[in-house]
């Protein structure tokens, strides 16, 4: 199945952080900071809580994956600015949204104190275009725009390819799509250990498929004979997941549970476990599914 054309990744965005002059200041830090924050870190050389700050800000920054951007200006070689925003230990940063300083701090943070200020000047931050093509993808995903969706996952993977909520985005386009093989291989992009709901989703599906009989006469046929061949019900419930049919498998398995919650050791609510993971955490599938499961397991 093929779902887009053959991409090339773009590079990653170089100008997150650069370092600034009083030259410059106008452009990169009070215009740019109209298309999107900018944080300003004056500095020096000789400062030694400088040294902790600015790799701590950098980290920070690229965290933000495109979102914000660092300018560093070293104070000695470019006093102009420093001097006009009353800068008067260092190191000292601001916080620059539509051309305006709006937030700052002076003196080393922890990583979780700069990690809060960042994600206080990007609350009132315009989305960035990685943000708005998620969305689009996501919601053309939930209105079956399978192809939509792909497009939209894609263009992400050529500005940001390790982004891993557009790795699992594109992954579930092509387990819709009910090409298995490829959802694996777009998987598999998302570095070793990496966990994202979309890519746990995918991988659970993906499993789910690899162990599911491949054929559900035999199993129907016995169900059909005894509804209460458990053995025969739990069989047709897998193949159905394997298939993508994961309502109709978790109904099945929710009745084996509701007859016998303990049948073979809790079977039927593992392979349940298994679904609602595969379905995702929002999804009908696992929402309803797990109320239904915890009446008949509290009842």
């Amino acid at each position: 199945m093929s779902l887009i054309g053959e991409t090339t990744p773009a590079k990653a965005p170089s100008d997150l952080i650069k370092e600034g002059s009083d030259a410059g200041f106008m452009a990169d830090v009070i215009e740019a900071s109209k298309t999107q924050p900018v944080i300003v870190d004056f500095w020096a050389t000789w400062c030694g809580p400088c040294r902790q700050l600015t790799p701590a800000l950098e980290k920070a920054v690229l965290a933000a994956k495109g979102k914000v951007k660092l300018v560093k200006i070293d104070v000695d070689k470019n006093p102009v600015y420093a001097g006009q925003l009353r800068v008067q230990s260092i190191p000292t940063v601001y916080a620059f949204a539509d051309g305006k300083p709006v937030d700052g701090f002076m003196g080393a943070l922890p990583d979780s104190q700069i990690k809060a200020f960042v994600d206080k000047l990007l609350a009132g931050a315009p989305l960035s275009e990685t943000d708005e093509l998620l969305g689009m993808g996501r919601e053309s995903l939930d209105l079956g725009d399978v192809g939509g969706a792909a497009q939209a996952f894609a263009q992400v993977l050529e500005l940001e390819p390790d982004n891993l909520a557009a790795i699992g985005g594109l992954a579930r386009c092509y387990l819709a799509g009910g090409d298995a093989e490829r959802a694996a291989e777009v998987a598999a992009l998302a570095p070793p250990g990496a966990k994202n709901a979309d890519l746990e989703s995918v991988r659970a599906a993906l499993a789910l498929a690899a162990a599911a009989p491949s054929d559900t006469a035999e199993a129907e046929q016995r169900l059909a004979a005894d509804a209460g061949d458990h053995d025969a019900r739990l069989e047709l419930a897998m193949a159905l997941a394997g298939k993508g049919r994961l309502q109709e498998a978790a109904d099945h398995l929710l009745t084996i549970l509701g007859q016998d919650r303990d049948w073979r050791e809790g079977a039927a609510k593992a392979e349940l476990l298994k679904i609602f993971e595969a379905a995702g955490p929002t999804s009908d599938v696992a929402k309803l599914g797990r109320r239904r499961m915890a009446a008949i397991l509290f009842a």
